[in-house]
């Protein structure tokens, strides 16, 4: 994500393409095979393809579970923190992989939060200073059927109290 400064200074309706853009091209996320598709203009909702190609396939011939993590890695704390805004911290803290078909096609997963989502999550912090909040998104073919789940575990705290918690240094 780009720096607060810099991201609030870009025009609205550019957001959602700088987003698709830039994480496309992220050397990190490129490298995981899997590119954004479409991405919402209110930051709400991104859809990601990730193809069955070399980079991307394992030892058996099918997508490969690191690719499949991977592509899910940056999304759900990118859709929180565009959000909520810079006086939010939003860091991913844990993962859950279950895996229901192995994939032998290009997969998409749709990521998706809600107002209430962001609602929660506001009234949350604003009560505890921090909290967790799990998203689930599955991976699916082309006709619909699920090949994966990931549970994804984000960790948002306000900006006072994160740095009140951090050691001094």
């Amino acid at each position: 994500m780009l720096p607060a400064y810099f991201w609030k200074r870009i025009p609205p309706r550019w957001q959602p393409a700088l987003l698709r853009l830039g994480l496309n091209w992220f050397p990190a996320y490129r490298a995981t095979g899997a590119r954004l598709i479409e991405v919402s203009r209110d930051l709400k909702r991104i859809v990601v393809r990730l193809p069955l190609q070399r980079n991307t396939r394992n030892g058996a011939g099918t997508l490969f579970g690191g690719s499949l993590y991977s592509a899910t890695d940056p999304i759900y704390t990118l859709l929180l923190y565009a959000n909520l805004g810079p006086g939010y911290i939003v860091w991913d803290k844990s993962a859950a992989i279950r895996y229901r078909k192995p994939g032998r096609e290009a997969l998409t997963a749709e990521f998706l939060i809600s107002e209430a989502d962001i609602a929660s999550v506001r009234a949350d912090v604003a009560r505890n200073g921090a909290c967790d909040r799990t998203f689930t998104t599955c991976f699916r073919d082309a006709a619909g059927v699920v090949h994966t789940e990931v549970d994804k575990t984000v960790y948002v705290a306000c900006k006072q109290h994160y740095k009140s918690r951090r050691p001094a240094q």
